[in-house]
């Protein structure tokens, strides 16, 4: 059953679909990546950060994913229970596979994110880890759209879409869209088509619906034609602008939260779980949105990604004394 018919419930249990990964912070902020001397390290990777997200809502997230089976890898499986987050669905694999490598500047102006993603572990995520899988046990799949752009990770994660609509799953997309992981703009655009065709809600920014349409400027009009699916959600995120929420029959507007921002990362993956949270909790489509914008304001004023989600108690603070939202036009 679609989300927007009221699926989600009030303790859900959510399997998210994409990477974990480690990240470096040049330290003290604003410190640049050639001139430091020392770093800061954390969870990161965006799937791993939106069930990181979750939990921080009171909500139960399981990973789903392939890490390194070195320290790196046992790192991140270390720091997700840490955060509570479910790792029975994180899978160690050896030979050359490695965990991606995220150096992430707390820098606005000339920021620089240099991110490893060579032969990365999740890539080899298969649908034999995929067959292992109780999908009634889950309410909903969460799926980041990076976990496409190479095999057997392609087939594994369409297997996990048929799977969770054949549960009865709502299914919710994160775009996603990295394009150093893909051959090409125009397999990435064929294979996201192919994928939106399983999901209810689909999030992401003016870029990625751009990338789909074939062009930046029909971005819009892209997530306008997505968004005409029965029970669908689709949220086009504007920067700046704030996002723009389409349904079969209706398109509201929202803004952001103005903050002095540290850093650019680590929005996205705050939204999607502000968000979220605020549908299980039966909220109008346009506060859950708000919500989620909430939680990516925070988040790109703190240091590192997983560890900057915001609490819900955060969250109700913030919005509790904290002017705004704003639209810039």
């Amino acid at each position: 059953m679609p989300i927007v018919t009221g699926a989600l419930s009030a303790h859900q249990r959510f399997l998210v679909l994409g990477r974990a990964g480690m990240d470096l912070y040049p330290d003290p902020p604003g410190t640049r990546t050639e001139e430091a001397t020392n770093m800061v390290v954390s969870l990161g990777g965006s799937a791993a950060n939106i069930a990181v997200a979750l939990t921080r809502h009171d909500l139960q997230a399981a990973l789903l994913t392939r890490v390194s089976d070195d320290a790196i890898g046992r790192y991140c499986i270390n720091q997700l229970a840490y955060y509570g987050v479910d790792t029975r669905h994180v899978t160690p694999v050896g030979g050359e596979a490695r965990n991606s490598l995220a150096v992430v500047e707390s820098r606005i102006q000339d920021h620089q994110s240099v991110i490893y993603r060579n032969g990365a572990a999740d890539f080899e995520l298969t649908n034999e880890d995929i067959e292992h899988i109780d999908f009634s046990s889950f309410d909903a799949l969460i799926s980041s759209g990076t976990a496409l752009a190479h095999g057997p990770s392609r087939t594994a994660t369409f297997e996990g879409l048929q799977r969770a609509r054949d549960a009865g799953l709502p299914v919710i997309f994160d775009i996603d869209y990295r394009p150093y992981s893909w051959p090409s703009a125009a397999v990435a655009a064929d294979v996201y088509s192919r994928a939106s065709s399983y999901c209810d809600i689909i999030v992401g920014n003016e870029d990625e619906f751009g990338f789909m349409a074939g062009t930046r400027d029909q971005g819009l009009t892209m997530a306008r034609q997505l968004g005409q699916r029965p029970g669908r959600i689709v949220v086009y995120k504007m920067g700046e602008n704030g996002a723009i929420t389409i349904t079969p029959t209706n398109e509201t507007r929202t803004g952001i939260f103005t903050v002095t921002a540290l850093k650019p990362t680590g929005a996205g993956d705050a939204f999607m779980g502000g968000f979220i949270a605020g549908l299980v909790r039966k909220w109008p489509l346009d506060r859950a949105v708000l919500y989620g914008s909430a939680a990516a304001a925070i988040v790109v004023s703190r240091v590192g990604c997983a560890p900057a989600m915001p609490t819900s108690a955060e969250l109700d603070a913030f919005l509790s004394s904290h002017p705004g939202p704003t639209i810039t036009e």
